[in-house]
């Protein structure tokens, strides 16, 4: 089993995908709320992946659950549109050196509205072409408190506050010590009220703010318990499997989850290679960093993508029942009930 835990991610040296994030509430540096903001579904997912190109999809929030879109999304979608996340409804692109934060255009298209941030710095040994992810701190960037934090690939973690004066508004730019997150997305963390990011094989969580942990991170070790017992066929289909791991919070309960989602090619259609999910593990953590294996995550249901993910009660959610991870990748989307998986 510790071969399972500690195997390296395949990794893919180019943009990668996607989106959403959550508000918060402390008093870090970012949001000035005073109480847990209610989570919804957000309003777009945007999925792709420039490993392989052809693959985008494009998921929307309609009638209380989030649907693909009913045509498909042009090959070169990505590299039109400079995409390098979206957060919240809003839209992030990186165009020549400058990261522009657009709102969802929705029902009024004509009425959107474009935020640029400051030229973007990259640091000595760094790359800021090449974007994980994106988070955004509150639900509208527009807010006095808001942070955006951009992870690229590699040591380079930038953090901006949209709503500052022009004269206040810079980029924090970190240089990440530890390879074990260069490339692992950013998530935003309400509880802790801090960006956080998750090393490959899940044995450390760092955790920045633009307070006492701007540069030097809050790190958590994780220690992985009740691990579910493994027949010999099973534990070399995990192993051989391309492995990432999720960080996920359910505002409503407080809880922590890591989620571990292992995926394996399946088949090639029109030359492009196709992977399945194989299996998901979920691991709540607690503030002492004991991550126990668990299938039942109770009235819960997380919504898993390749850069953020989300936790919501499933009576929330159309069509959602407890205790199911919904997966949304460019090559499915598919529901796992955590009490039916079998290790042996």
């Amino acid at each position: 089993m510790s071969l399972i835990l500690n195997q390296p991610p395949k990794l893919c040296l180019r943009k990668p995908v996607l989106v959403r994030c959550s508000p918060l509430h402390h008093s870090n540096g970012f949001s000035s709320a005073s109480l847990p903001q209610s989570q919804t579904l957000p309003l777009t997912i945007f999925c792709a992946d420039p490993c392989r190109p052809h693959l985008v999809r494009a998921m929307v929030r309609r009638g209380g659950d989030m649907d693909a879109l009913d045509y498909e999304m042009p090959s070169d979608f990505m590299e039109v549109t400079k995409m390098i996340g979206t957060s919240n409804g809003w839209i992030t692109s990186l165009v020549d050196g400058i990261v522009q934060i657009r709102e969802h255009p929705g029902k009024n298209p004509k009425q959107v509205r474009t935020i640029f941030l400051p030229p973007h710095v990259t640091l000595p040994l760094c790359q800021a072409q090449m974007a994980t992810n994106v988070a955004m701190s509150s639900s509208s960037p527009l807010k006095e408190e808001c942070a955006v934090a951009v992870k690229f690939l590699g040591p380079q973690l930038s953090i901006c506050k949209p709503a500052q004066s022009n004269a206040d508004r810079e980029w924090i730019n970190i240089r990440i010590s530890n390879p074990c997150f260069f490339s692992s997305p950013v998530m935003y963390s309400e509880k802790e009220d801090m960006f956080r990011i998750v090393g490959s094989g899940g044995h450390l969580v760092g955790s920045w703010d633009l307070g006492k942990h701007k540069y030097t991170p809050k790190i958590q070790r994780i220690q992985f318990q009740n691990l579910p017992e493994l027949s010999k066929a099973k534990r070399e289909l995990l192993y051989s499997s391309n492995t990432s791991e999720h960080l996920v919070e359910s505002r409503t309960t407080g809880e922590t989850f890591m989620v571990k989602w292992y995926k394996r090619t399946a088949k090639t259609i029109y030359g492009i290679e196709r992977m399945e999910t194989k299996a998901l593990m979920v691991f709540k953590i607690d503030e002492q960093g004991n991550a126990v294996y668990t299938q039942d995550i109770g009235d819960l249901c997380i919504f898993l993508t390749r850069s953020e993910s989300f936790c919501l009660p499933a009576s929330s959610v159309r069509h959602m029942r407890p205790n199911r991870v919904k997966l949304i990748d460019v090559d499915e989307i598919t529901i796992i009930d955590l009490a039916a998986q079998k290790w042996n």
